[in-house]
């Protein structure tokens, strides 16, 4: 049975890992009156803490789960995601949803999928690395680059010690600024970028992280011969609709729940360059 995804169903909270100091992942699972709800990596739901408010969270968890349960990784910035973050299991938490546009991840057959996060823009990647990797021969290169501002804001460490074991994937990690006991490369995404051999014919490239962590990245692929058009950017802005009703998510011409939130850089350059916006 298909419901409508602006109805919002119940879910509980089932199990909570903490990432870092202010983000947690939360395991939900639909209470037994609700229905499971499919979606496509890059999508996101609206989570609504009772009592607080409704806020937008992308979707962290395997796209393609033998369970009916959700995934979200939250960092606590606000009344809403705070409640939500906090939420200790048994909490039941009000799910609509999925909502946007995701990745776009086989523009070209047999190509290179090139994934760059910035903090915790890994989390609405980690499906996508999750989905190349259980169709792995639909790729030839499969590339992950993460940053985080030091080591302690890295998402997901035992995934990402689990994919650098990989001989089919490659991860490049690395940190802004130099810490003690650090041993890996130092330096902003940017720089890891330079490390990797890009195909420009060939290569898909999803960004999600800071909006000039994307615009730097973006254009240092571009001067490496990648198409705008083959680079696509997560862009984050007040959604709280999910449906393009309320007009708070406005970019241009774009309404971000229902247009985005993934788009192509050709699409997203131009705005990006408008201070106002």
């Amino acid at each position: 049975m298909t419901r409508d995804p602006a109805i919002p169903l119940g879910y509980r909270v089932v199990a909570r890992a903490h990432e870092t100091h202010d983000t947690a992942t939360l395991t939900l699972q639909p209470l037994k009156d609700s229905v499971e709800r499919r979606f496509a990596p890059g999508q996101f739901m609206m989570l609504y803490a009772h009592g607080v408010g409704e806020v937008a969270v992308s979707v962290s968890g395997d796209p393609t789960p033998d369970s009916d349960t959700l995934v979200h990784t939250i960092r606590s910035v606000g009344a809403v995601s705070r409640a939500l973050h906090d939420a200790p299991v048994g909490t039941v938490i009000g799910v609509r949803g999925p909502f946007g546009r995701g990745w776009r991840m086989h523009t070209h057959p047999d190509g290179d999928l090139l994934v760059v996060a910035g903090g915790v823009g890994l989390a609405p990647l980690r499906p996508v690395v999750l989905a190349a990797l259980a169709a792995r021969d639909r790729f030839r290169r499969l590339i992950l680059v993460v940053g985080a501002r030091t080591p302690a804001n890295i998402l997901f460490r035992s995934d990402l010690s689990a994919w650098a074991t990989r001989d089919d994937l490659t991860v490049e990690l690395t940190i802004d600024q130099p810490v003690s006991g650090w041993s890996g490369a130092v330096g902003f995404v940017t720089e890891a970028l330079q490390r990797i051999d890009v195909d420009p014919a060939r290569t898909t490239a999803l960004l999600c992280g800071p909006e000039p962590m994307m615009r730097f990245c973006a254009r240092a692929l571009m001067s490496r011969g990648v198409p705008a058009g083959d680079i696509q950017l997560s862009l984050e802005r007040n959604m709280q609709c999910g449906t393009g009703q309320c007009g708070h998510c406005q970019l241009g011409e774009l309404l971000l729940c229902r247009d985005g939130p993934v788009v192509d850089y050709t699409v997203a350059e131009p705005l990006l360059r408008v201070p106002e916006l």
